[in-house]
């Protein structure tokens, strides 16, 4: 609970729409353990490659991009 107020909260504030800030919310709790891989892969590229945040958070999701499409058709 604490978590998705606080996920609801960042995306507010980087100017998500609200829509997306619940279609978001509501794939996380189908699948938080993807999204946990996801979170985790991103900060290790991070700190082992020398790119961006975006970037690197770009290449990882477009990796899982399948199963992403996946969790927002359900």
């Amino acid at each position: 609970m604490l978590k998705e107020l606080f996920l609801k909260q960042m995306l507010k504030a980087k100017g998500v729409p609200s829509e997306q800030i619940d279609q978001v919310l509501l794939m996380v709790q189908k699948n938080p353990d993807l999204f946990a891989k996801i979170a985790k892969e991103i900060e290790q590229k991070i700190k082992s490659e020398n790119k961006s945040e975006t970037q690197v958070a770009m290449e990882v999701m477009g990796k899982y991009k399948s199963e992403l499409e996946q969790l927002k058709s359900q």
